[in-house]
Formats: structure tokens, sequence, C-alpha cells
């Protein structure tokens, strides 16, 4: 037994020494594995995925009308080669801001907004709700002269709110009069009736800008375009001229039978004012479907208070003042006779003056043209079938 000893003895240590040696190259070959990376060469920052440039979108692409869409970003242009991509800001086109700050001015020394350096639609005249404000008394003495003027140029685009049908002139003239049923009188009441169908029937369009004048105007198109044309549809826009020279103050009614006073600028319906499908899309829930009515009454104002009472008062979006739109209101005489082709809107004076009517001479005679809208016409479209060929008399 004690002969046994020995060796067994022997055997147990050396096998103690395998144990401690596997337990040491274990360790070993542990941090020989740590070890590894850092005597690799660092990965190239090239190797990594790298975010992609967003490319340019042409700024002449229409936005789109629908209030869950987002618009494109503007104002970048995008050179991509790889990954070496650079991004320029677009310079500011000066010359552009001063044009559209020549055809923009102040009302009685107000301020107003010029369109920024953005987007700007390509408009055309099937972009444009007209919508023209009349009653069946005047379908003879002023509609008829409309339709047979500027009308004829824009009647696809063209609407016209009666208080009555009328389908003897609708079959003659080929017009689009909506008999809207509301009242014939000239009240609050039946005007902003009137204004709630003009506003339910744009939205129904789907065009781009929604302009509205009274049955004494003449829309001079060309130049309704060109001025559109410095801003974008989806922009909140309300161009028109302001009968005051100083916001309306107004009673406001609310909820707990308490009244509020309020401040705002509008513009007269009588010369006419156009707003942008985008901001027309916001007044939806005091104007849609029947709701301009309610708001009316709670100012107690007329339909082109009531579209500035919506658009600056809640909404907080400024009026552009404009001097191209022009009511009866105005001493139409005093309109420099080189600029009456330049506006956007003209109108004449009523019974009461019939001799406010803008000064230009052409092819008729105030006693043939009292209105000087054919002789306006005329001018703007010489190759019109009615238009006389001869020299123009001296205005008597």
């Amino acid at each position: 037994m004690r002969r046994l000893l020995g060796p067994a003895r022997m055997h147990i240590a050396s096998l103690g020494v395998n144990k401690v040696g596997f337990l040491l190259s274990l360790v070993l070959g542990g941090l020989l594995l740590l070890l590894i990376p850092a005597f690799q060469p660092t990965a190239r920052q090239l190797d990594l995925p790298q975010p992609r440039p967003q490319i340019k979108t042409s700024s002449s692409t229409s936005l789109s009308d629908s209030a869950g869409d987002t618009e494109r970003p503007t104002g970048l242009n995008i050179s991509s080669q790889g990954l070496n991509a650079t991004i320029e800001t677009e310079p500011f086109d000066d010359d552009h801001y001063k044009e559209s700050e020549k055809e923009l001015s102040t009302h009685e020394g107000q301020g107003h907004i010029l369109p920024g350096p953005g987007p700007r639609d390509l408009l055309e005249l099937k972009d444009i709700f007209i919508a023209v404000k009349t009653t069946r008394k005047y379908h003879k003495s002023r509609l008829e002269l409309l339709i047979q003027t500027w009308i004829s140029r824009a009647k696809e685009q063209t609407y016209l709110f009666s208080d009555g049908e009328d389908k003897e002139l609708k079959m003659r003239t080929g017009a689009n009069i909506i008999n809207t049923n509301c009242s014939a009188a000239h009240t609050r009441q039946a005007l902003c009736c009137k204004m709630s169908v003009e506003y339910d029937k744009f939205i129904e369009s789907q065009k781009k800008w929604f302009c509205h004048v009274d049955d004494d105007n003449y829309v001079i198109l060309p130049s309704l375009l060109q001025l559109l044309s410095s801003y974008h549809h989806s922009q909140d826009v309300y161009l028109g001229r302001p009968s005051l020279d100083h916001p309306i103050e107004a009673a406001e009614r609310v909820k707990s039978n308490g009244m509020v006073s309020v401040k705002f600028w509008f513009a007269t319906g009588g010369a006419g004012f156009c707003i942008s499908r985008g901001l027309a899309l916001k007044m939806s829930p005091w104007a849609s479907l029947g709701n301009f009515i309610s708001t009316a009454e709670k100012i107690r104002l007329p339909d082109d208070c009531t579209i500035g009472y919506i658009i600056e008062a809640l909404l907080e979006v400024a009026l552009i003042h404009t001097p191209l739109f022009h009511s009866h209101l105005e001493n139409l005489q005093k309109l420099p006779t080189d600029t009456v082709l330049d506006q956007v809107t003209l109108s004449y004076g009523g019974y009461e003056n019939r001799r406010n009517v803008v000064s230009i001479l052409g092819g008729f005679s105030l006693v043939e043209d009292p209105t000087r809208f054919k002789t306006v016409h005329c001018l703007l479209y010489p190759d019109t079938d009615w238009c006389p060929k001869t020299k123009p008399h001296n205005g008597n």
C-alpha cells in the first residue's frame, strides 16, 4: 500500500498542474479575442450608410389642396453627386419683389402684405371661380351688359348668383345662373344668404381661387390673372380694397349672452375681393353649409363684413390691401386714364350719380356707353365683332 501511495500522489499532482494550465489557457484566449479588434484598422466613415439628400421639386408643381397633405419644401437647390451632396440657398429674387411691390400699395396710409419669395401659381382662367352677386330685377339692366362684355371671355368660370329663375336668359346667353332661393330684398340676411351659397359652390368646384364681384363690376381678366399669379392658392391670401380708412369695430355676441368688441379690416364687396383656396378651406367651420349665416348673426353685419370677420378676427389672417379693385363709391373720374386697363375691377355710378364713370375714350360716346364698360372691353378685345372700327368719339 505504501508503495502505491507515492505514484498515486504524483499522478494527482500532475492532474492539478494540467487543470491550472487549462484554466490559464482559457483566460489567455479570452484576452486575445478582446484585443484582436484593437489591432484592426478603423472602419472608414464612407462604409457607413449615408442619408440620401432630398431632391428639390419644381416650384411650378401645384401643391395639393388636401388638408392632410404636406407641402414640399422650397427654397433649396440640392446638387447630388454620390455622397458629396451640397445644399445651397436660392438667391432672393429682388426684381420680382419690387414688381410685386408696385402692384400692391397702401390704402389711406395703412400697411399691406407683399408676397414673399415662395412658390407662384401658373394660373389659367379655368383655375378661378368668379361669383357675381345679383338680383332678379337687375338681370336686364345689369347682367346683360356683363354677359355681353367681360363674362363672354370667361363664361365657364363665371357664376351668377341671383334670387330667381331666368331660364330665358340662361338659354339665350349660356350663362351659369344659380338660383340661391334667397330673398330678393337688399337686406343683411339676404346678402349673407347669397354669400353662403357662393362659398359652398366654390368649395365644390375644386378651383384654386374664389373671387366675388357685384353686378356693376367689370373684371379685367388679364389683370386679375397677373395679380393672383403673384401668390399661391395654398397660401392664406385675402385680397381686396377696404371702403373705410380704418378697421371696422363690431360687437361680437358670446355664449354667455354678453358682447365683446372686435376690430378687423374687410374688403368691400362692391369693389370685389379674392380668397385663396387654402384660406377658404380654413373658413369652413364658420362659413360652410349655412354656418356663414349664423356667423353673420353674431356680429349683425353684411356679407362682406362677415368675410373680413372670419378671416381677420377669427383666423387672424390680414387683408392684403390693393388699389386695383374699384366700386361706385369712389370718384372713378379721378382714376388716371392711362391706368384704367391695368386695374382688376371697375364700376360705374348709380342713379344718384350717373356721371361717376372712368374717364376713357373709345369707339362709343357717353350716350351710347354710359358705363364705359363697352369702351373698356373694345380697348381690351378689339377683335370683338360688335366693337366699332371707326375713330373714337370725343366722349360727349
